[in-house]
């Protein structure tokens, strides 16, 4: 029996405040909301180009989340400078491109090991942990590993936009599969990208999750029934696995 936690990314928030460039709605207020809900861990992720989160959420969320703080960042100077300064619970390290709606593909980490390796070794020496955005493909999970991340965030978005049943069978077991051989050499595994209230149920069968990351889908289910259920039902359904086997 697993418990999966839910990071619940609050990025959107943020993006309708910066629609308007005012001061609501609030991030941090959209954080709290998220952990009296079931959050067990808020997910933020400061951009080079700063077009949601801003530096100041990130220093009031390290000053105000009750859970865990988890920010997506790019491999870069100006965001690792930052980020060693605030010192957030967990780093996930992610691709940026500038022209890219949202997080598209995962780290290359064969490519880019020696940068990596390095920017993993900064970010342990203040005890923060380091989880890899990466492909679901053995090479990545394996370099993962040698590169020193104790995590991995096995990217979703290949499962999550699947057009038809059986694409989305076949990238349903390749991430099933990824899963276990990063298991089994003993990094923890995590899982988001595109998720939602109903294509997360069928990654359930890998009881060894732990934790998914879930922004997009969670946001715009509040519109229609306010945050806090929206936090609550997608608790429920992540977890629904848990309580059938304690049934």
């Amino acid at each position: 029996m697993n418990y999966i936690k839910l990071g619940v990314n609050i990025d959107h928030i943020a993006t309708l405040r910066q629609a308007r460039g005012g001061i609501e709605p609030e991030p941090i207020a959209a954080a709290a909301i998220a952990e009296l809900n079931g959050a067990d861990g808020i997910t933020i992720h400061l951009r080079e180009d700063r077009r949601h989160i801003q530096d100041r959420d990130l220093i009031l969320l390290r000053q105000t989340a009750q859970t865990s703080l988890n920010l997506e960042m790019a491999n870069t100077a100006e965001i690792i400078k930052i980020a060693l300064n605030v010192k957030p619970n967990q780093i996930t390290l992610v691709p940026e491109r500038r022209q890219e709606l949202t997080t598209e593909g995962g780290l290359d980490v064969i490519k880019n090991f020696k940068s990596l390796k390095n920017t993993i070794t900064k970010f342990q020496k203040k005890y923060i942990d380091v989880s890899l955005f990466i492909e679901a493909n053995k090479d990545q999970i394996k370099y993962s590993k040698e590169c020193g991340a104790t995590h991995i965030e096995l990217h979703t978005g290949s499962y999550a936009n699947a057009k038809t049943k059986t694409a989305q069978k076949k990238e349903l077991q390749k991430l099933l599969e990824a899963a276990e051989y990063a298991d089994s050499i003993g990094l923890i595994v995590n899982a988001g990208h595109g998720l939602n209230y109903i294509n997360v149920t069928p990654l359930l069968v890998f009881d060894k999750w732990n934790e998914f990351n879930i922004g997009h889908s969670i946001i715009s289910r509040a519109v229609f029934v306010g945050l806090a259920n929206a936090v609550r039902e997608m608790k429920t359904i992540i977890n629904s696995n848990l309580q059938m086997k304690i049934r």
